[in-house]
């Protein structure tokens, strides 16, 4: 099932405004969409004012903790792209390799920490809760770096680096063993030269569930795999009712996050895009910041004089 199947007809029917300007009054409103704006006080009276507040992350916002993307020129874990390990036929044709790859990037995970962008994002959502307000943080990541900052409501669309499924009874579990199992020790380096562990099957991860003891896997999607609906359910639940939407370190092309922020402009709520450049949807956005997130991002959501 993809998110076009699974999302309601009115959402995906919507397409970029610059297709679909009918009327005078949607032709005003695109051409001011296609200039957004960086007025940071403009922002924060309608930050002051918003209510449902929906967060949506990339990878952008972990690389300021120094994790490593695998995306673009130089992303390689020894001689491999993330898109030729991080798949269902990858996975059977090979489970010791694509599991020496997890267990490097889960290794270098431990050893990373919030930056100040995932720092304002919970501190804006323990502030905001106060009041009476909601934040949601809707991530791309698997790093779960948004979680060690303290966000509370997090919606990880991709999994997580830290959980496991069965592939035998489908059991999910967290897991932050260190090595995840003892024939990883030491293993995953990222070195081109460095030569496949060849661990046997049997040796890899295991399920715990009594009787079981069928390989486990990363609980990640894939390429080539489908999101959770129930987790497709709750975004879109949090998008129907946002008033706010900012756009945080993600490039707006991977799909289907991509059509997120596009279909809440869509509809006429205020989306702040916070990244390095600009994106193929920035021009459907009201705001657009540039500059590292862990700079721009902080002011952003401080504290407004208007709160209480």
């Amino acid at each position: 099932m993809t998110f076009f199947q699974f999302a309601p007809r009115r959402l995906v029917s919507q397409a970029s405004c610059r297709l679909k300007a009918s009327s005078s009054k949607k032709q005003k409103f695109c051409l001011e969409m296609a200039r957004p704006s960086s007025n940071m006080a403009d922002f924060r009276e309608v930050f002051a004012k918003a209510k449902h507040i929906a967060i949506i992350t990339g990878a952008g916002v972990s690389a300021e903790s120094g994790v490593p993307t695998f995306r673009g020129a130089g992303g390689f874990w020894r001689k491999w792209q993330a898109q030729e390990l991080a798949t269902p036929a990858a996975f059977a044709r090979n489970p010791s390799r694509v599991w020496e790859f997890y267990h490097y990037r889960r290794e270098v995970m431990l050893s990373k920490h919030p930056n100040p962008a995932h720092i304002a994002i919970a501190e804006c959502e323990r502030r905001l809760s106060k009041q009476g307000r909601s934040v949601v943080v809707i991530t791309q990541n698997i790093d779960e770096l948004h979680r060690k900052a303290g966000t509370k409501h997090l919606l990880e669309i991709h999994g997580s680096l830290f959980k496991t499924r069965c592939t035998n009874c489908g059991n999910v579990a967290a897991n932050y063993k260190s090595p995840i199992c003892p024939a990883l020790a030491g293993k995953g380096a990222p070195d081109p030269e460095t030569e496949d562990a060849a661990i046997p099957v049997e040796d890899l991860p295991q399920c715990e569930e009594d009787g079981c003891n069928g390989l486990l896997r990363p609980h990640v999607v894939w390429f080539g795999e489908t999101l959770d609906p129930d987790i497709l359910t709750e975004v879109e639940k949090e998008l129907e009712i946002c008033d706010l939407c900012l756009v945080v370190g993600t490039s707006s092309v991977v799909y289907p996050a991509a059509m997120f922020a596009p279909q809440v402009s869509a509809r006429g709520v205020p989306v702040a895009e916070f990244n390095m450049e600009a994106t193929p949807a920035t021009d459907r956005f009201r705001f657009h910041f540039p500059g590292p997130c862990g700079t721009t991002l902080p002011p952003a959501l401080a504290r407004h004089q208007t709160e209480i």
